[in-house]
């Protein structure tokens, strides 16, 4: 008996795999259906939906660079401290030393390459027209996927605690306190007052939640790296596996127009 056949009668092998190999239609079928990572997509797909010329192969790609950035990620994490003491340091010999500045620069421009591929896939998405009915609600999925993209890139930036990233995310900020209602200096801000007393002020306004303090220093950069690391990539994963969901039960991807 061939080691192959041995392998696939294992009693631990026919635990985990509840169907034999794919080797005809059935099978391969039933594979896909009760598989964890094959059951997202369908069993047949329409034969436009592996053209390169119509999908650009864009939210592959994305989706790619996303686990990318995310084992880079981790990994950069053994060697970085987010605190005021070490975290420039720890950029430095993440630059020149960890890997011979190898893991960084992956990080770094896998993260370019991520908001360039999803602007495109939105792109080729709008161009198709395949944002329409019944895909209306697929398509803010990814656009709020889009808007995490960028916010992992701005949160991402600080953490090198160089003077460009203080005085880009000081500037970024700022921007915050222009948030209606939320923001000091927003439109609608005297909404939110109590006897004349304005309730959103400086210190407790959108920017000093994002800062946790008036100027961008330890606080900032210990937020700015629990949302890099932590809070967004896991809302960002939920939202993936929701699109991917939706793709799939909007039957697949759209056809030409």
């Amino acid at each position: 008996m061939a080691l192959r056949d041995r392998i696939r009668r294992w009693q631990l092998w026919r635990s985990i795999f509840r169907h034999p190999a794919p080797v005809d239609r059935r099978n391969r079928v039933a594979v896909v259906l009760t598989n964890l990572v094959l059951h997202l997509h369908p069993v047949a797909i329409p034969q436009h939906a592996v053209r390169f010329h119509f999908t650009w192969c864009m939210g592959g790609i994305t989706f790619f660079l996303f686990l990318v950035e995310t084992v880079t990620g981790v990994l950069l994490m053994f060697y970085y401290r987010p605190t005021l003491e070490w975290a420039y340091n720890d950029m430095l010999a993440l630059r020149d030393v960890v890997s011979f500045g190898v893991l960084r620069e992956i990080h770094r421009w896998g993260a370019h390459a991520m908001v360039i591929a999803v602007m495109l896939h939105m792109l080729r998405v709008f161009l198709t027209g395949s944002y329409k009915p019944p895909r209306e609600f697929n398509w803010v999925v990814g656009v709020m996927l889009l808007v995490l993209t960028l916010l992992l890139s701005f949160t991402g930036y600080l953490l090198p605690w160089d003077q460009l990233s203080i005085w880009a995310v000081t500037v970024g900020s700022n921007m915050a306190r222009a948030t209606p209602l939320v923001g000091h200096e927003g439109p609608f801000q005297h909404v939110l007052s109590v006897d004349g007393v304005d309730l959103i002020t400086s210190g407790s306004d959108a920017r000093f939640v994002l800062l946790g303090a008036r100027s961008v220093g330890e606080e900032a950069l210990n937020r700015f790296y629990v949302l890099h690391c932590v809070a967004i990539p896991l809302v960002a994963g939920f939202l993936m596996a929701l699109h991917f969901w939706r793709v799939r039960k909007d039957g697949g991807i759209s056809g030409p127009l």
